[in-house]
């Protein structure tokens, strides 16, 4: 088993610690939040004081943090790339712009490290489950050191290609996300008005060309899909707030690279007026309610 370095106790972030913990793995954690470290530590993990005491001694580090800068500033200024042993594999799983993921890939290799972007899909349900889906950017050794380590923690750990391609895969994923959920919303709505029940057209759309994650898995209204956070009052599962930020790292990707992608412009601006409302700490599926008008 490996001695890691856990920076990062969030939402996301500590219960995948936990399970690295229930896999029999040595944890040395270091997050702002003295609760959250009070939890790990509750769990079986060691807590230090800071960046530098996470990752000393440690075969693997695992950032889960909530954006880019925040990356940026714990790999170099806060010291992470500077006090760790050389060859150490770092697991920087933070949802972040491709560019800082290319940079950290570049630093963590001028450091003498080995570095993987490996963002997440699957939400809090899926880090408590261990069920997440890791999108893997890095070189092949890398990845082959890292899927170990990932696979305690998901039940998908897949290979993007090469830095940056984790990060990629992952805004791609969550622009269709953000775009199919607003595209349930409205259809389940123009059925309310329409006078056709919510279980009816539930039952034919998943089983038809309407299928898809947002209403199969996640469907926005109660009822349908009794595990989803619409039978919760909209309690995230992936907040709102969250779905906003993937999005707008997506239409930054798209301007970079000369990609249209107005589905996914329209999504952001719709998810900013949820946001606007005062809902970002809600689930982002409640936007059914903004479609709704309520």
């Amino acid at each position: 088993m490996a001695t890691i370095g856990f920076i990062g106790l969030g939402n996301m972030g500590g219960p995948m610690a936990e399970n690295l913990i229930k896999a029999g793995h040595a944890l040395q954690v270091f997050d702002l939040a003295k609760e959250s470290v009070d939890k790990a530590v509750a769990a079986g993990a060691t807590a230090v004081t800071g960046v530098a005491d996470a990752v000393k001694g440690a075969e693997v580090v695992v950032t889960m943090l909530p954006a880019g800068p925040h990356v940026r500033k714990v790999l170099t200024e806060g010291g992470a790339l500077a006090n760790a042993a050389k060859g150490t594999l770092f697991i920087e799983c933070s949802t972040i712009d491709v560019d800082t993921a290319r940079a950290m890939h570049k630093a963590a290799e001028e450091a003498g490290m080995e570095m993987v972007d490996a963002p997440v899909s699957g939400g809090t349900t899926g880090a408590a489950a261990a069920t997440l889906t890791f999108m893997v950017g890095g070189s092949d050794a890398a990845f082959e050191r890292a899927r170990p380590i990932c696979e305690k923690m998901g039940k998908a750990v897949i290979h993007a290609g090469g830095p940056g391609n984790g990060q990629a895969a992952k805004i791609c994923n969550n622009m269709i996300l953000g775009i199919t959920m607003i595209g349930v919303s409205e259809a389940l709505v123009l059925a309310e008005k329409l006078g056709l029940d919510h279980q009816k057209l539930y039952d034919i759309s998943s089983k038809s060309s309407g299928s898809c994650w947002s209403l199969n898995t996640y469907c926005p209204v109660p009822g349908p899909v009794p595990t989803s956070p619409a039978n919760n009052d909209y309690k995230p599962g992936f907040a709102a707030a969250m779905m906003e930020k993937d999005l707008k790292l997506a239409q930054a990707a798209a301007q970079s690279v000369g990609a249209a992608t107005p589905m996914g412009a329209s999504a952001l601006a719709l998810y900013g007026l949820f946001l606007n409302s005062g809902r970002g700490e809600m689930d982002f599926s409640g936007i059914i309610k903004m479609i709704r008008g309520n």
